[in-house]
Parts: structure tokens; C-alpha cells; sequence
């Protein structure tokens, strides 16, 4: 329980906090890498190269200030946190050292302005905050560890096939190297790769698994990025798989985490729209092949929006997954369709996801929304629902990357 004294600092220091934040978290991080290069391997490095985690951060810390006498409202942010603290294997020791170098740096930006009285604050402040995650992060471990065939922190899988869905997606087949069992999931959830890059060896990356929860393994579809830059560009990890990685080989896994997670058993009889942008479709073909598979019979809709047939994965299985179901309707959206992209079914629109679209294909008035995509398709979906007035607990969506980088675009 934080004292009446800190609660009463921290929001006084907030506006300065904020003004200074990514001041604050960029001197952090700098801080951090020197003084503990061990936790380097925690982090991914191409977000840190753009920027995307420091700003992250700075919100965080924002929030997190700015709630401080109201901390419930963050209950759904830190379990985004604490999903994926427990997906790199994070733990309770590590927190120290965050807490370190983060006053460290806002001593540096603050100058005379942060006061010992102030820091004190911060620090109470902070490992109350600590002490919240490393609760839930303790329960997740303990989940994890108890389930059939689970484990905590990263355990060995072959890959066991490797399969091109596009001409830039390809899925990876994955089982465990010991032969034992591969615990099951709810579909949404995502798995860390830690890879062992030669210019940046154990860089973990988050895929989504993007198939129903079956067979004692799980399969991950990368699209191959190409993004370009110094440091450590966000194309390299996808190269490397697409182009090293084969059949046979072993990669280190941590176990699933994620909270954009859909439970069949919990599924209502509102219509579930699912909206997928690119290679966004990973969770959401997760939880539509899974709501089908069990017979949850409320009604689906599921659209999937792509430049056009030579990068759109997944359309035989998305068709043969809405086979004889007439309780589901598909919609393949192409912006840039080729000559003969109209056949067969490969295009059934040609243009992209606007208002207009969700409020004619569907009964947004009383729907549960799951959408996933580049941020543009993000910022036209989420703002679109807005606009229309669906209400946020109907609202559901995973980001690739910090989420505070959408949310951003979005209130610009």
C-alpha cells in the first residue's frame, strides 16, 4: 500500500515526468546495457533501434504516474506486461536492476529537480509496482509449469516441417526435442523464439501460433520482412528463419503467453467478427479453426485483407475450414489484385477495410470485434468501431510490436 506522502509527490511530479519521459527511458535503457549487458538478451533489439520500446516505456511510466492513486485501472496493462516478462523467463531478481537504473536516469534528466524526497516516492512507488508483477508473473509460472507437458523459461523443439504459405510466408512445424508432450493453448496466444543469430545470438522474437491447439506440436507462420537500417534491422530474425532454418533443426522455446486470447468455452452467442490484415491472420485463423473445430455454433465471420494472391496465405485452409458451415461467412479482400485473382474465389472485393465496409458486411451493433494487421489497417479497424459507436469491451485486438506505438497513431 503506497503511503498518502508518495501518492501525493508522484502526481505532482507527473506533468515533469512526462515532459521529460523518453528523455528519461532512453538514458534508462542506455544505462542499463552498460551497467548489466546481461539483460541486453532480454530485449528486441530492432524495437530498440526505432525507437518503438523506449516510447513504449516513457507511456508506461506515464500511466502508471498518472493512476498512481488509482492503480485498478491498469490491471489489463499489466497483464499484457506480465505475459510477456513470463514469455522471456523474467524474473523477481531482475527487477532490481530495472529499478536501479531507472532512477539512475531520472536523476541524470531531472538534474536538481529530483530532490531525495522525490526519489524516494519513485522508488516506493516502483516496487509497489514490482511487487503487482511479480505476483501475477508467479502465477503465470506456476500455470505454466503444472500443465501437461509445461515448462518455465526455454526448452528445445525440432522443427519438423517447414511450409510456404506465400511468396513471403512460411510456417514452422515445431515438437519437442525430448519427445514429450507440447501443452496445450488458447488460441491467440504467441511462442518466443530465442534464436541464436550470428551478429545477435539469443535475440528472442514472439510469433503467434497460428493453428488450432492439436497434435503435440505447435506451428508458427513468419512473413519475411524487409526492413532495412543500422542496428539491428526489423527484417533480420524473418530472413534468417525463412532462409537458415530447415527441417531438423533446433530452436529454444518459451511456452505460450498472451493476453489476446479468445476461450471457446466462454464465447457468447454474438457474432464474431474477425478482421485480418496480412500476416495479422495468425491468432485470429487460430481462434476461428478452434471456435469451428469444437462446434461453438455462434455466428463467424471472418475477413482477411491482402495485397493479393501471390502474399495471401491460408486461403485453401480458410476455405476448407468454412466447408458445409453455413454458420460462417469469409471475405477476401485484395487492394492490388492480379489479372486473375477472380478466380476461384481468390478475390472476392477489391479495396481495403473502412467504415463503410464494417458497418454493411456486419451487425456491428451486436458483434465481439478481433482484428490484427499492419498498424494502418489497426488504426482504420479501431478507429472505424469507434466511430460506430461499438463499445471497448466488444473491442479486441493483438499488436505486433509496443503497443503503445499504436495507441499513439490511433489519438494522433
Amino acid at each position: 500500500m503506497l503511503s498518502e506522502k508518495t501518492i501525493e509527490i508522484v502526481k505532482a511530479i507527473t506533468p515533469l515526468v512526462a515532459d521529460n519521459a523518453e528523455a528519461i527511458t532512453s538514458r534508462f535503457y542506455q544505462l542499463m546495457f552498460e551497467g548489466n549487458p546481461e539483460v541486453k538478451a532480454f530485449f528486441n533489439q530492432a524495437h530498440q533501434h526505432s525507437g518503438g520500446q523506449q516510447k513504449a516505456l516513457a507511456g508506461a511510466i506515464c500511466a502508471y504516474f498518472s493512476n498512481i492513486d488509482n492503480l485498478h485501472v491498469l490491471g489489463p496493462a499489466i497483464e499484457v506486461v506480465a505475459q510477456k516478462h513470463c514469455s522471456l523467463n523474467i524474473l523477481p531478481e531482475h527487477y532490481p536492476i530495472v529499478g536501479k537504473h531507472l532512477l539512475l536516469a531520472i536523476k541524470d534528466v531531472m538534474g536538481e529537480a529530483a530532490t531525495g524526497e522525490i526519489i524516494d516516492a519513485v522508488t516506493e512507488a516502483y516496487e509497489a509496482l514490482a511487487k503487482i508483477c511479480i505476483s501475477r508473473e508467479n502465477e503465470i509460472y506456476q500455470k505454466q509449469a503444472s500443465a501437461d507437458g509445461g515448462w518455465n523459461g526455454f526448452r528445445n523443439f525440432v522443427v519438423d516441417r517447414k511450409v510456404p504459405e506465400s511468396d513471403i510466408i512460411t510456417s514452422f512445424y515445431l515438437r519437442p526435442e525430448d519427445g514429450g508432450a507440447a501443452p496445450a493453448y488458447l488460441p491467440g496466444q504467441y511462442i518466443t523464439l530465442r534464436i541464436n543469430h550470428p551478429s545477435c545470438p539469443t535475440s528472442p522474437r514472439n510469433y503467434s501460433l497460428s493453428d488450432k491447439p492439436s497434435n503435440g506440436q505447435y506451428r508458427i507462420s513468419v512473413k519475411k520482412e524487409s526492413g532495412t537500417g543500422e542496428g539491428q534491422p526489423e527484417g533480420l530474425i524473418s530472413t534468417y528463419l525463412h532462409e537458415e532454418i530447415q527441417p531438423g533443426d533446433i530452436i529454444e522455446v518459451g511456452p505460450p503467453c498472451g493476453e489476446f486470447t479468445l476461450d471457446p468455452d466462454t464465447v457468447s452467442e454474438r457474432t464474431i467478427v474477425f478482421l485480418a490484415g496480412g500476416i495479422g491472420v495468425t491468432p485470429l485463423l487460430s481462434m476461428a479453426k478452434s471456435l469451428v473445430d469444437l462446434g461453438v455454433l455462434a455466428p463467424i465471420k471472418f475477413l482477411h485483407a491482402v495485397k493479393n494472391s501471390s502474399v495471401h496465405p491460408f486461403r485453401d485452409e480458410v476455405q476448407m475450414m468454412v466447408s458445409d458451415k453455413d454458420f460462417v461467412e469469409t471475405l477476401f479482400l485484395y487492394d492490388e489484385p492480379q489479372a486473375d485473382d477472380f478466380e476461384d474465389g481468390m478475390c472476392d472485393r477489391v479495396g481495403t477495410v473502412n467504415m463503410e465496409l464494417i458497418r454493411d458486411w456486419t451487425p456491428y451493433q451486436n458483434a465481439d470485434f478481433y482484428f490484427c494487421g499492419p498498424e494502418p489497417f489497426m488504426r482504420v479497424v479501431y478507429a472505424s468501431l469507434k466511430d460506430l459507436g461499438v463499445c471497448d469491451s466488444r473491442i479486441n485486438f493483438e499488436f505486433f510490436g509496443p503497443k503503445q506505438e499504436f495507441l499513439d497513431s490511433v489519438m494522433a
